[in-house]
């Protein structure tokens, strides 16, 4: 079962030996430094690995406004946008910048363009257990010296999110299937 949002709280809050919280809205402290970073930390921990439950497809259609110069096409990324995974087509040059205020897919290629991407994930149902855990542990790792005011108890939460993290990612990586790097042209060409 997913834990929900005030369980993560409560699970990093326990790892700090702090007092719970009931609600996101409760007006306590461990409840507003909780909230102050909860959605910076959780989306920092999606971007920073392959999450298979925040991989997403999209097909991006470009933007009205030509770039000014280099490429041909904008094409505007999706909102919940976290981070670029390797696009299907090697040869295609392309680079990620801003564009007309908006953070677009720079490229010379083709009228749309598919897209393997991580999400921004709010919905906690849809959180790995693993991962759940791990964002615990981080939420407690950057609370600690406002909660506990404790440099030891600091290194014991350091050192629990580094097993997370390493558990979370290794199981995560079992679920996938090997994907072949593309073959080097250096090889190609010998061959």
């Amino acid at each position: 079962m997913a834990l929900s949002e005030v369980a993560i709280y409560n699970l990093a809050l326990q790892k700090l030996e702090a007092q719970r919280v009931a609600s996101v809205d409760e007006d306590s402290t461990n409840a507003i430094e909780c909230n102050a970073c909860y959605a910076h930390l959780r989306d920092l921990e999606l971007r920073k690995y392959n999450w298979n439950f925040a991989r997403t497809r999209a097909t991006l259609a470009p933007s009205s406004v030509t770039p000014a110069f280099d490429y041909d096409y904008a094409f505007p990324v999706p909102s919940d946008f976290l981070r670029l995974l390797p696009l299907n087509t090697y040869e295609l040059d392309w680079r990620i910048e801003n564009h007309e205020g908006q953070v677009c897919i720079l490229t010379n290629d083709g009228t749309s363009l598919e897209i393997n991407y991580i999400a921004r994930i709010t919905n906690t149902g849809l959180f790995d257990p693993c991962f759940e855990e791990m964002l615990a542990c981080k939420i407690a790792d950057h609370l600690c010296g406002r909660i506990t005011g404790s440099n030891t108890k600091k290194k014991d939460v350091r050192a629990d999110y580094q097993i997370a993290k390493a558990d979370a990612r290794r199981l995560n990586a079992f679920e996938n299937i090997s994907e072949e790097p593309p073959e080097d042209s250096w090889v190609a060409e010998r061959r």
